[in-house]
């Protein structure tokens, strides 16, 4: 009994996936980013629970803004060193983390808020850890700087990265696929062709051969 081959009509008609639905679709590099942001806080604990030698260390600033109005009093590279090194260490946060548990599809709001929240908890372990180091002194100019550090870095570079990530997925989503071979001859889908079989030329002479006439 011959049979059909399935028909293509409803895979056809079945619409594609949208690549930019990323509710699971990951950044690209983000086994990288992951690794980057482990290697990156075991370096902001070490930094923070390392011992500072110091003949005397100034009491703990709870009052924010402080050391930055401080620093502004001693002059422009006072201040530019004192923002500097409160923004820097939690900067890579505001990239390192969307890339490593984000998703370009997602939020951006959402992901500016959780980084942001992420940041600032961060810091605030970190000062605390500092507070019971030798040499360190709590700060809360620390974590206020270290937060804006994340949300200044977050604001400027994963933006394009979003953009420059989805587009890679459109483009991978529009790309043509690959045409299939075509059949071998004399082969069909699902069945290969029947050649007749060649019949003995003494068979032909007495089948195919007129009667000879009598004499």
């Amino acid at each position: 009994m011959p049979t059909t081959a399935p028909s293509d009509h409803a895979t056809a008609d079945r619409p594609a996936p949208d690549p930019t639905d990323g509710r699971a679709v990951p950044y690209r590099g983000r086994t990288a980013a992951r690794l980057l942001l482990a290697l990156h806080l075991l370096l902001l604990g070490w930094l923070s629970l390392r011992p500072v030698p110091a003949a005397w260390t100034s009491p703990p600033n709870l009052t924010p803004f402080a050391s930055v109005h401080q620093a502004l009093s001693l002059g422009p590279l006072a201040a530019l060193h004192q923002l500097g090194s409160g923004m820097l260490p939690l900067a890579p946060i505001g990239v390192l983390l969307p890339l490593a548990v984000g998703s370009p599809a997602r939020s951006r709001l959402a992901s500016f808020l959780r980084t942001t929240a992420a940041a600032a908890l961060l810091g605030t372990a970190l000062e605390i850890m500092e507070g019971w180091a030798p040499g360190h002194v709590l700060d809360v100019d620390d974590i206020l700087l270290g937060t804006l550090g994340t949300a200044l870095a977050h604001l400027l570079l994963v933006p394009p990265l979003r953009a420059l990530d989805r587009r890679r997925a459109a483009a991978r989503a529009g790309a043509p696929a690959p045409a299939a071979s075509a059949p071998a001859p004399g082969h069909t889908e699902g069945r290969s062709e029947t050649r007749p079989r060649p019949v003995p030329a003494p068979a032909l002479s007495v089948l195919g051969s007129p009667a000879a006439p009598r004499g």
